[in-house]
């Protein structure tokens, strides 16, 4: 449950580089995804035809507010994408590091702690930081959005202890992994390790065949979310017979 929404399928999709209008929409379709994130900027951008997708794709529109840098910034464009795409919901980022596009912490809570007691309902970028966690959970926030590694990079999850320490430390908490995913074997990861959600972008549309590849995420999804109910075997440090030696035959000189 996202915000009381109750979403099946746990892929997020990102709208922005894919070769054409045509390919977003077949990685839309192919991928089956409810939520899709658009940035106010690419909606500007776009024209009538990547409007039309939005609109007809049947998906829950997640605006964010890609590209801002101070808290100023993205509470601006939250308002504007409010009034664009008529939501509450909105993807807060607020980039403090221009080459890694690492989130600013202090930024990022003041921007939620104002969005959140204006009704918006933030689903913050963050880092696996447990106690930024606490603050922006403080602030409102009902869902938190940790990256797995830098935007763009498909480094995968570059910190799996901390982000397993973030799912035990908010075990109320959705969490969904958000950048840095490159590959479906990284997204099914992700969802072993009990996140409630991927959100990715460049994978798919960078990809030879981004309607494929999308396909592939979505059950990669799905695989990891059914592994993570069904309950992982534990790792051992020594091997274990699968078939017990008791009752074997005994063979005789």
């Amino acid at each position: 449950m996202f915000y009381d929404r109750d979403i099946k399928n746990r892929l997020m999709l990102g709208t922005a580089q894919y070769p054409s209008p045509e390919v977003l929409r077949a990685a839309i379709a192919a991928s089956d995804v409810e939520v899709i994130t658009v940035s106010l900027r690419r909606e500007g951008s776009g024209g009538a035809g990547f409007r039309d997708i939005l609109r007809q794709s049947g998906c829950r529109i997640l605006p964010n507010t890609a590209g801002c840098h101070t808290a100023r910034e993205a509470v601006t464009t939250a308002h504007m994408a409010r009034e664009l795409f008529g939501t509450n919901w909105i993807k807060l980022e607020v980039i403090g590091h221009a080459d890694t596009l690492q989130p600013d912490p202090f930024g990022l809570v003041e921007a939620a702690r104002i969005l959140c007691a204006d009704g918006f309902e933030v689903f913050p970028y963050t880092t696996e930081d447990l106690i930024v966690g606490e603050k922006l959970v403080e602030a409102g926030c009902r869902v938190l959005m940790p990256w797995g590694a830098p935007i763009g990079s498909g480094q995968g999850l570059r910190n799996i202890g901390g982000l397993r320490a973030m799912r035990a430390h908010f075990p109320k908490v959705p969490l969904i992994v958000d950048a840095g995913i490159g590959a479906p074997s990284q997204a099914m990861l992700a969802m072993e390790l009990g996140f409630d959600g991927v959100l990715l972008n460049t994978a798919v549309a960078k990809a030879r065949d981004p309607v494929a590849m999308a396909r592939a995420f979505a059950q990669a999804v799905t695989a990891g979310l059914d592994a993570y109910r069904a309950g992982l075997m534990p790792a051992r440090d020594m091997a274990q017979a699968s078939t017990p030696v008791f009752g074997m035959a005994e063979l005789l000189a």
